[in-house]
């Protein structure tokens, strides 16, 4: 039987991306996004509720994130759910989930040496992408060991 694994959002980038590399020198850029779902009830009170995501970034992506994405920035992002666990040095086993970037369009207006918005940067385009192998060496390297 056929799955999917596709995630589509649009939010705000929560924090400045942080850049790393695998030990082969690949470039990942981690950051995170937050997206917020607004609803009325039959009594007409609005309510909001908002989710924060993970977001990692590889390759030429990672560059283009490391230069052009920044706190507060409205981004498009399409990827895949990747899930990552490691051990802590007590011996504690963490998890997480996290958007991987296949295609990211920034959306806020154009400022002083900003790509222009709506500039498409799919990694399938530039012949990125992350491979099973660097997503291996990814679950050996916690971003942030507070999740």
């Amino acid at each position: 039987m056929r799955s999917i694994n596709k995630v589509i959002v649009i939010g705000n980038v929560t924090r400045d991306p942080e850049i790393k590399q695998t030990i082969s020198g690949q470039p990942i850029a981690t950051f995170g996004i937050a997206t917020n779902r607004d609803w009325m009830t039959k009594n007409g009170e609005h309510h909001t509720s908002s989710e924060f995501h993970e977001v990692v970034a590889w390759s030429k992506l990672a560059d283009i994130c490391s230069k052009y994405i920044h706190k507060g920035k409205l981004v498009y992002i399409e990827g895949y759910l990747k899930t990552r666990s490691w051990d802590t040095p007590e011996g504690v086993k963490k998890f997480r989930t996290e958007i991987v970037v296949n295609d990211l369009i920034m959306l806020d207006k154009r400022a002083s040496g900003d790509m222009p918005a709506g500039e498409h940067t799919g990694a399938e385009d530039m012949g990125q992408g992350s491979s099973d192998g660097d997503m291996d060496q990814m679950s050996d390297m916690p971003m942030d060991d507070a999740a």
